[in-house]
């Protein structure tokens, strides 16, 4: 993948940063040899990214020709809206406050170039912050207030803004990012496209474990695609993917979530997709889905302050009480006599305005059927925990102990079982899910539709192995293919 730095004019450029072609914005907006670049990344350093200025091209050119703008447009737009501004002001206060901790005025300005800054104690700072808005050199304005320091903007630097003591810094800061690893060795075929998969290291029920990740990058790798595991600290480089895979748990009012419609607007293949985050996040409009197409579930009420006296009724006990947001089994309670039903129906509705309840339906096992691409992907068993009702159960301490999982050839699921789960996800839409159904001795009926399923190697892999990983690696080829062709990119 090659690199272009592009200016508005090579003549008056202030910064030489060897081995990296430096072109005009106009020639790279005009000249056709430009168009025909495949896969480079472009490090758009004009003026101005004003709308419709010189700059504002060369990043949206950047974008309609498969190339990887930085800035990209969506960045442009994130460091203009106030809302992603004090977002990013929230994520990272803790980090602005104690690195802010010795300045004493009201106000302070950051120089970013490349994710650095010249005083080594404000690295941490700058480099999250490049990762949230990917623009070359940036300058951000934080303001004292009662509660503690607030980022109030951040804006582009323009190079011949860069003072000129600055100047060597800047460029040595630049030869640095350009030999980070992600930009392929020149020994190692380039990858025709670039996945970045998003996890949470520190996150204890994380749906995919470390050997797992691994298996998804050599699966990626044989098809010729690169892989880069990012974080949280790296909402403003989705631009430099061609798809996102979400393998963090997510949840709507979430960082992820935001990472999910970043990347949508971006234009990239994204799995989990933002819409299929909403559907399956909430179970008040998962039970009202299933009702509506006539998919069997269990008994199920909508609660909320003034019906909530008919649960025992339509309902019976024992019966389960579900927050609208819960997973994994968390906000999940099981109730057996009235007073702690009317008990937890009081705290929950504290949290939500509505609360389902559900009929107790006890099995030994819970079917979870992996869909992806509206096709069967892989069918487990997922068992009780030891003398618990669910698959899971936390001790005192936090520490949870999980029941046996059994991995099962879909030839030997039951016929109803498979088809049902199918119908369930097709509801939901086309990207992967984990469908969990419980097989009662007349029907079958689907306890819920998760986004962002479990994929641990030694688990869900047990029947396909490495073909698990690669079938799914195969759908986001074919679907970064398919957008390429329906932009225009790449021939059919």
């Amino acid at each position: 993948m090659s690199n272009l730095i592009v200016v508005d004019n090579p003549k008056t450029w202030t910064l030489s940063i060897p081995g990296v072609p430096l072109v005009a914005a106009k020639t790279y907006l005009t000249e056709p040899p430009y168009t025909e670049i495949e896969n480079a990344k472009v490090f758009n350093l004009c003026r101005s990214y004003r709308y419709q200025t010189a700059g504002y091209y060369v990043s949206l050119l950047a974008m309609a020709r498969g190339h990887k703008p930085l800035p990209s447009i969506a960045t442009i737009q994130d460091m203009k809206t106030a809302s992603m501004v004090r977002l990013a002001s929230e994520d990272l206060q803790e980090l602005i406050d104690a690195g802010l901790k010795p300045v004493h005025s009201n106000s302070f300005t950051l120089s970013i170039y490349f994710g650095h800054n010249l005083a080594k104690r404000y690295d941490e700072l700058s480099s999250r912050l490049f990762r949230m808005f990917a623009c070359p050199l940036l300058r951000a304005e934080f303001g004292k207030e009662e509660e503690g320091w607030r980022l109030q903007s951040i804006r582009p630097i323009a190079g011949n803004d860069v003072p000129e003591s600055h100047r060597e810094f800047v460029v040595t800061a630049a030869l640095d990012f350009f030999a980070q690893r992600r930009f392929p060795h020149a020994r190692r075929p380039a990858p025709q496209y670039d996945i970045a998969i998003l996890r949470n290291r520190q996150e204890k029920t994380r749906p995919s474990n470390d050997s797992a990740l691994r298996k998804f990058a050599k699966a990626a790798r044989r098809l010729r695609m690169g892989v880069e595991l990012i974080e949280r600290e790296d909402f403003g480089r989705l631009a430099e993917f061609d798809a996102l895979f979400i393998r963090e748990t997510t949840s709507v009012n979430h960082y992820t979530y935001r990472f999910a419609r970043k990347a949508a607007a971006e234009g990239l293949v994204v799995i989990d997709d933002p819409d299929s985050i909403t559907k399956c996040a909430n179970k008040v409009y998962l039970a009202e889905l299933l009702d509506r197409h006539n998919i069997p579930h269990p008994r199920t009420l909508i609660v909320h302050r003034d019906n909530r006296d008919e649960v025992l009724e339509r309902i019976g006990l024992p019966c389960i009480l579900k927050q609208p947001d819960s997973y994994f089994s968390l906000g999940v309670v099981k109730v057996e006599d009235a007073a702690t039903l009317d008990a937890e129906i009081t705290r929950l509705l504290e949290i939500s305005d509505l609360v389902i309840a559900q009929e107790f339906v006890p099995t030994d096992f819970d079917w979870r059927i992996g869909v992806l691409d509206r096709r069967p992907l892989f069918a487990c068993k997922y068992f009780m925990a030891d003398r618990h009702w669910q698959i899971t159960r936390a001790d005192a301490n936090g520490d949870r102990d999980y029941g046996r999982v059994e991995a099962v050839p879909l030839e030997h699921v039951p016929v109803a079982v498979l088809n049902t789960a199918l119908r369930a996800a097709k509801l939901i839409g086309d990207g992967l899910y984990g469908v969990d159904l419980k097989e009662l001795d007349e029907r079958v009926c689907v306890i819920e539709v998760n986004d962002n399923p479990n994929i641990d190697a030694g688990f869900e892999d047990r029947v396909l192995k490495d073909e698990l990983y690669e079938r799914i690696m195969r759908v986001f080829l074919a679907r970064i293919q398919q957008r390429k062709e329906a932009s225009g990119l790449y021939p059919p």
